[in-house]
């Protein structure tokens, strides 16, 4: 099975997703500029599926400087920028994933949001290659990616103190690129 193959499947063990993420090749910051939509890549993490279960929608890089690290679709169908700093806790802890309390978190997201960037974008070096990387303002994790195609990269979350990296994918979004052009000088 080639790499692209074995990204589609969406899982992998946790050896085999690093070994996927060593052989991309990086991105620098600009690369991640627009609007992203997320899915989770499956390494029998204890996150793994919890964020498709609150309904994650992915991730918005507005500028070097403004990040939006969590996108959330609402009950309404548009999307609400979240917080990561009002979620920390949660992290350590077990959550649950049932689709009522999905439906529960998206009652709350009103009370989570927040218009203000929770991230900026750096190159960092992770695993020997220096790549673009969302830096969270009040948590101590890191996202690194790595190029699968021009539209959609392989992102592994670096959590101080979390044991395994937890990995997902995210895919440019139609009409992100044409935004980027009209907001460049």
């Amino acid at each position: 099975m080639n790499v692209r193959e074995r990204l589609k499947a969406g899982r992998a063990t946790t050896k085999d997703a690093l070994e996927l993420f060593d052989v991309l090749e990086p991105v620098d910051v600009d690369f991640m500029l627009g609007n992203w939509k997320g899915k989770g890549f499956h390494t029998n993490h204890p996150m793994d599926g919890l964020l498709e279960t609150y309904h994650w929608h992915g991730k918005r890089f507005e500028s070097l400087e403004d990040v939006h690290p969590l996108v959330f679709s609402t009950r309404r169908g548009g999307v609400a920028n979240v917080n990561p700093g009002l979620m920390g806790s949660a992290l350590n802890l077990p959550m649950p994933k049932s689709a009522m309390v999905g439906r529960i978190f998206q009652t709350l997201l009103p009370f989570l949001t927040t218009s203000k960037s929770r991230a900026r974008l750096r190159m960092t070096t992770y695993r020997g290659k220096s790549s673009a990387t969302m830096l969270y303002d009040q948590l101590p994790i890191n996202d690194v990616f790595r190029k699968i195609d021009r539209d959609t990269v392989f992102g592994v979350m670096d959590l101080k103190g979390m044991k395994l990296p937890f990995f997902f994918i995210l895919q440019r979004e139609q009409g992100s690129e044409q935004l980027l052009e009209s907001a460049r000088p």
